[in-house]
């Protein structure tokens, strides 16, 4: 017995039974027939046949409405169909078969024939429904394979920017907190998850270029001097480079944040003192993350700052260091900010006496 359900479309009951007469005797039991032709397409959505047999001229909705309503539906590509019709032009051959008529038989048709198209028209679905589900495990598996070099993407990143951290005698804690509040931050700043999320990953690689800096600059405790400071700045420059010329649309976030989280909002800033919104946003939103866990962190030349007073600091440079509109994300973000420094914080204690002036830049 054949278990592929058909169901046929015809008002005329005799041609409805000598139908099932000829499938039933070529072994098709799952048969479902309807003389209203106003009701196929609920029949369609609640039984879900594997070939319909329809007639084209039929009271209240003839065949090429059904074929257009299947045509307009989420079954347009699922259900088969044969027309079997005593329309012979071939103006109706052509109009049925461009709705989508997988074949065209007229009356009267030869039963042996109508069986063998019936059993052609059913292989070829059931093929391309195997095509179908293959082609649904491949993105599968594409998309899981995709997600998978991502993330080990960003873990590579992730690690890259914690080995930079150890050479400045920072802890991993820095970037995993400085990054999150990149992304607290844009997302006041209306950028959706999937923006956010790319700007804290790449935000992690901003001092990437200080993997060049000399460890008796980069660990030095006193004052820099000028030459020392202006090897220093160099680590933007050098960052940029190492990232830039990548087709990863992350790695290319992360040269352009590298580059410019060290400029200012009033032009006063380094690399190239670039200033307002020459500045791009993701520099803009890294430089008041990066400052802020600067002032609150420990550094081998400063104490922590509380967070209080470091979250203060950065509103009153708004203006100055800071684009006005991130200061007021990073003020909106603020309880949020808060939970990540209080579930990454560092066991030292904060004072509040320390000048800006000390924090290395």
């Amino acid at each position: 017995m054949l278990t592929q359900k058909i169901l046929i479309v015809d008002d005329t009951p005799p041609n409805v039974l000598l139908l099932e007469k000829i499938l039933r005797m070529n072994g098709f039991e799952n048969l479902t027939s309807t003389v209203d032709s106003r009701v196929v397409m609920d029949i369609i959505e609640t039984q879900q046949p594997d070939l319909v047999l329809l007639d084209l001229r039929m009271p209240y909705i003839d065949g090429f409405e059904i074929l257009e309503q299947l045509q307009n539906s989420i079954h347009k590509e699922g259900f088969p169909v044969i027309v079997i019709t005593a329309q012979h032009d071939p103006d109706s051959k052509r109009k049925a078969l461009k709705l989508g008529a997988r074949d065209f038989i007229t009356k009267p048709f030869d039963p042996e024939e109508i069986v063998m198209r019936i059993h052609n028209t059913l292989e070829l679905t059931v093929l391309r429904k195997k095509q179908k589900n293959r082609n649904a495990e491949l993105e599968k598996l594409v998309a899981a394979r995709t997600k998978e070099l991502a993330n080990l993407q960003i873990e590579l990143i992730h690690r890259l920017g914690k080995a930079v951290d150890s050479r400045d005698n920072e802890t991993g804690d820095h970037i995993i907190r400085m990054s999150l509040y990149t992304k607290e931050i844009a997302l006041q700043l209306g950028y959706n998850q999937k923006e956010a999320e790319l700007l804290q990953f790449a935000s992690t690689m901003h001092d990437v270029g200080k993997i060049a800096i000399p460890d008796l600059i980069l660990l030095k405790s006193g004052p820099l001097t000028e030459e020392e400071w202006a090897v220093m700045k160099t680590h933007t420059v050098i960052g940029a480079r190492i990232l830039e010329g990548s087709s990863s649309n992350l790695l290319q976030l992360a040269a352009e944040i590298a580059l410019t989280h060290h400029e200012k909002w009033d032009g006063t800033g380094y690399p190239y003192g670039k200033k307002e919104r020459e500045i791009p946003l993701s520099g803009c939103i890294t430089a008041v993350a990066d400052v802020f866990d600067a002032l609150t962190s420990a550094r081998p030349y400063k104490e922590p700052w509380s967070f209080e007073k470091a979250a203060a600091h950065i509103q009153e440079a708004s203006g100055l260091h800071f684009q006005p509109e991130v200061v007021r994300a990073f003020e909106q973000a603020l309880p949020d900010i808060r939970m990540i420094f209080s579930q990454y914080a560092e066991q030292r204690p904060a004072i509040d006496d320390f000048s800006v002036e000390s924090l290395r830049k």
